[in-house]
């Protein structure tokens, strides 16, 4: 009887085969988070030194955003300074035949007077 036998049922997988396609996902998953792990750490060096450079620079970030730091300038180097250019800019300029009538009067006559 041709039609009633039955076949052979397979023989039982074995331990290996079952456990090879978890030891595949596991490597994968690691090989993953290895290059997550990598990139997060190259990430945060680059965000440090980038802080570190900034601070030097009078700039920090907080949570409430970038604040800029403003250089202290003392008030009398600053005066000192000014000054300083305003008199060299006087001392420098020439205005060739200008004769003010504020300033310098002992050059000039008043006209209709005659000089001695």
């Amino acid at each position: 009887m041709a039609w009633g036998s039955k076949k052979a049922p397979p023989p039982p997988a074995s331990a290996w085969s079952k456990v090879i396609p978890l030891i595949i996902l596991f490597l994968v998953v690691g090989a993953l988070s290895f290059v997550g792990y990598q990139v997060y750490t190259v990430v945060n060096n680059i965000a440090d030194s980038t802080n570190k450079k900034l601070e030097k620079k009078n700039v920090t970030f907080s949570k409430d955003g970038m604040k800029v730091g403003v250089k202290e300038v003392k008030t009398e180097s600053y005066v000192d300074k000014t000054q300083s250019v305003l008199v060299k800019a006087w001392n420098y300029s020439t205005w060739p035949a200008y004769k003010s009538r504020l300033w310098n009067k002992q050059a000039q006559e008043p006209p209709g007077k005659k000089s001695h």
